[in-house]
């Protein structure tokens, strides 16, 4: 029977005296090289006014304007990138399930957050009203005890549980399953396109990056990621590209280049393919958007 790909196992340690991580950070560079990686607890991350790219599971995007992203449990996921460009503040809330006690998620009192959680399992952004009030309940809670933090979360989480706000990232699923084995090939894969993404990338090249076959390599990365590795190439530059529309007023033309396309025709079928929008359009947006 096959398994589902793990990524690396990222242990989440709580302070002293607490069940849960509740972290501010402020720093705009960050000083851990994003990995591929998942771990048991569910993690809720607000973002002030930053902006960057997300890739959940099979999903890869941007993000403008600050964002509050609940990832479920073992749900695959990549360290943000530029998440913090602009942001006054992140904040991040890890807490496994099993805190909540046995039978906690079977009340019918809490049907609605435990169907939260299973959503959350395909990784969930919420925007509006819900984003903001989050939060802010989310600041609030550093001046809180630790009992008060937990009835918060409570409180938190019965409220996105409530919330019509939000889109599913990854609503396709994450198809991932291979041998354990195989588990540091995606991640080279990941970084390797991280840093080079601007350049001219041959499938041969990355197959050759982790000692397959180019034929042995699109077969393990199409059942790994459940798409080929040319659509996740575009998709990662596709995802840089509302970036540079979104932050810089640089040409379409210029940005489709910095992006590693080769000519701006393939970026702009890419883009629409990717966004259902044209880069143009998607750039109006945007200024009305900000406007």
């Amino acid at each position: 029977m096959s398994q589902f790909l793990k990524p690396i196992l990222k242990k989440v340690e709580p302070e002293f005296g607490s069940s849960f991580v509740l972290r501010n950070f402020s720093d705009s560079t960050g000083s851990q090289k994003p990995f591929w990686h998942y771990h048991p607890e569910v993690e809720l991350i607000y973002i002030d006014t930053g902006r960057g790219k997300r890739h959940i599971g099979n999903h890869i995007s941007y993000f403008n304007e600050g964002d509050l992203i609940m990832i479920g449990s073992n749900l695959p996921h990549y360290g943000f990138s530029s998440r913090l460009s602009g942001a006054n503040s992140e904040i991040v809330l890890q807490i496994n399930e099993s805190c909540f006690g046995n039978g906690f998620l079977n009340m019918v009192e809490t049907s609605s957050i435990s169907d939260l959680f299973q959503k959350s399992k395909l990784g969930i952004s919420f925007h509006g009203n819900t984003k903001a009030l989050v939060g802010e309940r989310l600041k609030s809670m550093f001046y809180m005890t630790s009992f008060e933090k937990l009835m918060e979360i409570i409180k938190i989480f019965h409220m996105m549980s409530l919330s019509g706000e939000y889109e599913l990232l990854n609503a396709t699923g994450t198809s991932l399953q291979v041998k354990g084995d195989d588990n540091h090939r995606i991640d080279v894969i990941y970084d390797f396109v991280r840093v080079n993404f601007e350049s001219k990338i041959t499938v041969d090249e990355v197959a050759e990056k982790i000692n397959m076959s180019t034929p042995a390599f699109c077969r393990f990365f199409k059942k790994s990621t459940a798409k080929t590795f040319i659509q996740f190439l575009n998709e990662y530059r596709i995802a840089h590209a509302c970036k540079l529309i979104s932050e810089e007023s640089t040409s379409i033309s210029k940005i489709a280049f910095a992006c590693g396309f080769q000519n701006l025709s393939n970026f702009n079928r890419a883009f629409k393919k990717v966004t259902a929008k044209s880069p143009s359009s998607y750039r109006q947006e945007i200024s009305r958007i900000v406007a």
